[in-house]
């Protein structure tokens, strides 16, 4: 479903110039007449891991289809519209509704979300205050929105809402999200010590269309479409109308709240790291854990060089090495040493084309050593590119694993003392430890990769299809995952009118967007539309990121959240050609009054403009 394309990749990219844009020339701040907060309501209750994270990322202003318009709440819950001037631009802040302040909870009750809002079109809004009430709004011309109604989830539980959607001409259909409370909506409180695993329900609520004022009085019950439950809030939400679907993208599956749930995966005894006990020895790991990669490897700008281990007596004339344009055979006599693993490759492909002309092996068995190399010299067809991999197949099964480019050459030797004390551990169980096989990074990331902090760039992200009545369609399984971690999503209001999803590859962001189905039975299909080389690596120096967007081909957009007694920036990292060597960087001031809370664009008539709202000002970044 997710096929990545070598032309698009860009091997050979070196990094990011700084492109110094003049601040004054495209950021505008605006002092807010109507202030923001982020401050929650005080509680004694325990928020879990996935609710302080869903706050940290949640996005305070909402943005109109089209990008016409947005609203944020203010710290008086009112509901603020914005909308800029065409020509200028310049915004305007009208309040267009007051929604009525939730009362104070008492210990133990149900953990209020962010107030929230989703457009349905530019004059139909709804709004949550954050304490169980959805009010539906429309704008009747006048200075303020005219009520419609107000609707509450059962047993009036706290909600956030994701995403409203007009799926028919007599229908819309709104998702929310809230966490699963006990009965009577309890929650443990900071006396309890134990810590109880959190779900989340996802809601599908339907309303009848064209919106009209209800002709019931009091706040009516939500009517529910359908239910999932998942352990964590969705990161993201989308309806692809092509196949009447929505696409609920978050760190877990989504299950109907009648089948069982997936418990989180719990590592067995023996998968968990032991705590040294007095006079015991862990270094004395087992030796097939610690068996070195089949070969080593390291190049330069017109070669590449790969290192065999072979029993120092293996004869010259039981190696068999044949070069083609594109692969590579190799065959050594297992009769020489049955109980030592020898290459053996018949026409495996290289990754990219080599001179046969000029390439060569050599054979150095170095008669008082028990391990000799075997050295391939390659010289690449095209000089300057950049070999993630020595085969083409690398690391798509046990018997092809992916082996990580050697930096120092004069290392790739240490692979003989690697297989040597190898194989010295099959015959007497001794410890193998202390393998020096390089440091195992691309030459990009030489002096600055950290395998910590790059594992934990992005999101861990599972896909859920659910129908527009909460069915599975017949195309989709329960969940799939992602290839990659998930680095970043579409910029809100951007208009592009189709879903697309920044994953990790390497150390790579390459953007797949969701091909439009002919008719509803056709499965999806992402297709890979552009990269934004070495985005993974440039975005794991950001310690502060708040929220990361993206305009598909354009640009990813990485926002501080401008806390820590320090102004926020946003990190704009632009897209280049595969074949440009180095793309364009700027970095903009942006939240010099609080911190930062929300993110969209609104359109003008001098293009996208992008909305940088902060505690006490409006910041406005310009397309120039």
């Amino acid at each position: 479903m997710f096929t990545t394309q070598r032309n698009l990749l860009n091997p050979k990219f070196e990094g990011y110039k700084l492109d110094a844009i003049e601040q004054d020339d495209v950021v505008a701040r605006h002092n807010l007449q109507y202030t923001a907060t982020q401050a929650t309501v005080s509680t004694n209750s325990l928020l879990s891991f996935q609710e302080v994270q869903s706050r940290i990322t949640h996005n305070h202003i909402s943005v109109a289809p089209q990008g016409s318009r947005a609203v944020y709440i203010d710290a008086q819950y009112r509901v603020v519209m914005v909308q800029l001037d065409q020509e200028t631009p310049i915004p305007s802040f009208r309040a267009v509704y007051e929604l009525s302040q939730p009362i104070q909870s008492q210990n133990g009750a149900p953990h209020r979300e962010y107030p929230s809002a989703a457009f349905l079109s530019s004059s139909e809004l709804f709004v949550s205050d954050g304490a169980g009430l959805v009010y539906i709004l429309r704008d009747s011309g006048s200075d303020s929105f005219q009520l419609l109604g107000m609707c509450q989830l059962p047993q009036s539980t706290p909600f956030r809402l994701h995403c409203a959607v007009r799926v028919s001409s007599s229908e819309a259909v709104v998702l929310l999200s809230s966490r699963k409370y006990a009965p009577g909506n309890a929650v443990p409180t900071t006396t309890r010590r134990a810590q109880q695993r959190v779900d989340f329900d996802i809601w599908a609520v339907k309303f009848p269309l064209p919106l009209a004022v209800s002709s019931h009085e009091g706040i009516q019950t939500l009517d529910i479409v359908w239910q999932r439950r998942g352990h964590a809030v969705p990161s993201y939400i989308g309806y692809d109308d092509s196949r009447r679907v929505f696409l609920l993208l978050g760190d877990t599956s989504y299950s109907p709240v009648e089948a069982p749930l997936a418990s989180p995966y719990t590592p067995s005894a023996d998968e968990i790291a032991p705590i040294p006990r007095p006079n015991e020895n862990l270094d004395a790991a087992a030796p097939d854990s610690l068996k070195p990669p089949p070969f080593s490897w390291t190049q330069t700008s017109d070669s590449v060089t790969v290192v065999f281990p072979l029993p120092s007596s293996t004869p010259s004339t039981s190696i068999k090495v044949t070069f083609s344009n594109q692969s590579l055979t190799l065959h050594v006599k297992d009769d020489i040493a049955p109980d030592i693993p020898l290459p053996h490759y018949s026409s495996r492909r290289l990754w990219g084309g080599i001179s046969t002309s000029s390439s060569m092996w050599t054979w150095d068995h170095e008669g008082e050593r028990h391990v000799g190399l075997l050295t391939l010299h390659l010289d690449k067809q095209h000089e300057g590119t950049r070999w993630p991999h020595v085969f083409a197949s690398s690391g798509t099964s046990p018997e092809d694993p992916e082996v990580p480019e050697t930096l120092d050459p004069s290392e790739l030797y240490n692979i003989r003392e690697s297989l040597e004390k190898y194989t010295a551990a099959l015959h007497s169980g001794e410890d193998a430890s202390g393998l020096g096989l390089g440091s195992d990074l691309p030459s990009l990331a030489k002096g600055e990769m950290d395998d910590e902090i790059d594992l934990s760039i992005g999101r861990d992200a599972q896909m859920t299809w659910v129908g527009e009545d909460g069915s599975v369609p017949p195309w989709a399984s329960q969940s799939s995952d992602l290839p990659g971690r998930l680095l970043s999503t579409e910029l809100p209001g951007s208009g592009s009118g189709s879903t697309s999803l920044v994953v990790k590859n390497g150390l790579d962001g390459t953007v797949f967007s969701l091909e439009p189905a002919s008719i509803p039975e056709q499965p999806p299909k992402w297709i890979h539309t552009s990269t934004f080389s070495a985005l993974s690596f440039v975005l794991a120096s950001k310690t502060d990121t708040r929220f990361t967007y993206h305009l598909p081909s354009k640009a990813v957009f990485a926002f501080d959240s401008g806390m820590r007694e320090r102004a926020g920036n946003v990190y704009i990292y632009r897209a280049a050609p595969p074949s440009e060597l180095w793309a364009k960087q700027a970095v903009l001031t942006v939240g010099q009054e609080g911190s930062l809370l929300g993110v969209g664009a609104v359109e003008t008539k001098r293009g996208a403009v992008l909305l940088c709202l902060t505690e006490k000002q409006l910041v406005l970044i310009s397309n120039e």
